[in-house]
């Protein structure tokens, strides 16, 4: 121990320690053992884990035995010690005391702040000893790692579905309870995640920081750039293990992997029907309550479905303000007009590499694709026919029989 941590007792030989005054030898010699030279003298006879002082002991033996004697008078919410009641308090208050003097962006914890001022700095102290990626925060790059292993040790006991993470788990349940906890001050719509929120949020404020280099089109988030700019490099990095197609997006990788395992968990209350897909299920959801939702802001007539509505636009198309200059047709938005002038124009950028036929557009070709592959990716619940086209099965399609009319995915 160096001398210079220690300040002489004018009046005798007594050493006093900077961080407890009036302290004599003997209880410096314990202090500087115990604090300055980190001795943990408190081991855990559970796990092994040592800790500097008994209370810190005694706390972490709470995370064994499952005692939280500490409960939120609020929502009845209970912890194990304290100083967590006290974090979580500030949910209720909405209390924020650490703030990044860098963005201005408001923390309830002094840890969160420290890990978000790394943002700024581009600090990336915790690697991957797998592949090498480098992150900032410590618990994400725990949540990386079981990429590389797989191991999915939570599982939902509705539905039986695995997943890496708790918080996964967490976010998954709301699909079958229908919770929905964050709401946008502006609106009204509800989310079970506060990441949507703030990405719904920008809706409001046309907040769109991130612009392409190649075209120069901006987007609200990062991910969203990084997904469009796979449009023009063409990667599909995300690929199906049973078949191998591939997709540029996970989402849409997902979504088709359903379609090998028959996976339907969002579940009708109503009727049972079950649908792969939450935005189906909420479709669906109307055939019972009959509300109708969306409105013409033409005519005022109203509509239970989007797709109803769009069909019935077409009927105000010709009051359009902007005409084609070939035929004379009217349409109500620019960007209508534009996809209409493609039919005039004898360019079919898109082409078969199987037999060579072109199409106008990129949707026309993936639909013609299926023909040579047989892919028939859209079928029916009722009779297990399957279709290469979705509109083939649409409850509103001639071809759709009454039996079928609240079943279709």
């Amino acid at each position: 121990m160096e001398m210079s941590n220690l300040h002489t007792h004018q009046e005798g030989d007594f050493h006093l320690c900077p961080r407890h005054k009036n302290i004599y030898l003997s209880e410096v010699d314990q202090l500087v053992q115990k604090n300055h030279m980190r001795e943990k003298t408190y081991g855990c006879t559970t796990c092994g884990k040592r800790y500097y002082s008994r209370s810190g002991l005694n706390l972490h033996m709470r995370t064994h035995t499952g005692e939280k004697p500490f409960t939120c008078a609020t929502c009845g919410k209970s912890y194990g010690s304290r100083v967590s009641l006290n974090f979580h308090m500030r949910t209720h208050t909405g209390e924020r005391r650490f703030k990044c003097g860098v963005c201005g962006k408001d923390f309830r914890q002094s840890s969160a702040l420290h890990t978000h001022m790394r943002t700024h700095s581009d600090q990336k102290p915790y690697s991957c000893t797998t592949c090498g990626k480098r992150f900032s925060n410590k618990s994400v790059l725990n949540s990386h790692i079981i990429i590389h292993t797989g191991e999915k040790r939570y599982s939902c006991i509705a539905c039986g579905k695995r997943f890496s993470q708790k918080s996964q788990l967490r976010y998954h349940m709301m699909t079958h309870t229908g919770e929905k906890p964050v709401s946008c001050m502006t609106c009204g719509k509800t989310f079970t995640h506060k990441g949507n929120l703030s990405e719904h949020i920008k809706t409001h404020t046309g907040e769109k920081p991130f612009s392409c280099s190649t075209c120069g089109k901006c987007f609200s988030h990062k991910s969203l750039l990084r997904n469009h700019m796979r449009r023009h490099t063409g990667e599909r990095p995300f690929s199906c293990t049973t078949c191998g197609k591939t997709y540029s997006e996970r989402s849409g990788l997902a979504y088709h992997v359903k379609t090998h395992t028959a996976e339907r968990p969002f579940s009708c209350v109503t009727c049972k029907a079950s649908f792969r897909k939450q935005s189906f299920l909420t479709h669906h959801m109307k055939t019972h309550t009959v509300e109708k939702t969306f409105s013409c802001v033409t005519c005022g007539e109203t509509f239970s479905q989007k797709c109803e509505l769009t069909v019935h636009k077409k009927t105000h198309r010709d009051e359009g303000p902007f005409l084609c200059t070939m035929c004379g047709k009217g349409f109500r938005g620019k960007s209508s007009l534009n996809y209409h002038m493609k039919n005039h124009s004898e360019e079919k950028p898109f082409s078969c590499v199987t037999c060579g036929k072109g199409f106008l557009r990129k949707s026309h070709l993936i639909c013609h694709m299926r023909s040579h592959t047989g892919e028939k990716p859209f079928s029916c619940m009722t009779c297990g026919k399957s279709f290469s086209v979705k509109s083939s099965i649409l409850p509103f399609s001639q071809c759709a029989t009454n039996a079928h009319s609240d079943v279709w995915v």
